[in-house]
């Protein structure tokens, strides 16, 4: 059983990243970073998660804005954090953060592996009242969590595995920045 585990794990790994539909994946991937590059102007970027998928939220960050001339934030600073969740509730603390910093025409990206965090679906929530251009969703689980519901654009891992879905969702996630920065990319 050990034997063939790694065999198991990479060839699901594989099949998942593409849905078993490269061109499906490739359109979304496309389409979401359109998206960001109409936000190069006025607007920003927003991306959120919570345990590892703040982790790639913070990557996807960083990467982007020294990538491109796209400007994005990640709230992973642990004394906002800490103040939003002490003063408004842990399931309100990423929507207070866009309260006070998303702006209409902005763009969120919410990360759920579940799809069922209360505090990004919140977040969700309060980009649309604030009329953000789209809310780009990464989960997996259900096909029909929460998350995805409220998306206006989903990219959905069909899988139930946390360490499968983070890694697939880190993977489209920097190809998008390297997509939108192709010109400098040499594969």
């Amino acid at each position: 059983m050990k034997k063939n585990f790694l065999n198991n794990y990479y060839k699901k790994l594989t099949d998942l990243l593409f849905y078993n539909n490269s061109k499906l994946v490739f359109s979304q991937l496309k389409k979401i970073s359109s998206k960001l590059l109409t936000t190069r102007k006025k607007n920003k970027i927003i991306i959120i998660g919570n345990g590892g998928s703040a982790a790639i939220a913070s990557h996807f960050a960083i990467d982007i804005c020294k990538n491109t001339s796209l400007v994005c934030q990640c709230f992973n600073e642990s004394s906002m954090i800490t103040c939003l969740a002490n003063d408004f509730g842990y399931e309100n603390w990423t929507k207070k953060a866009i309260e006070y910093y998303g702006k209409k025409g902005d763009v969120l990206i919410a990360i759920s592996s579940s799809g069922r965090s209360k505090n990004i679906i919140n977040a969700c929530l309060e980009a649309k009242k604030k009329k953000f251009s789209c809310i780009i969703t990464f989960s997996g689980f259900g096909s029909n969590n929460q998350l995805k519901k409220i998306g206006t654009t989903n990219m959905w891992v069909d899988s139930k595995v946390y360490n499968i879905v983070e890694n697939i969702h880190q993977t489209w996630l920097l190809s998008i920045i390297d997509y939108i920065n192709k010109k400098n990319i040499k594969i």
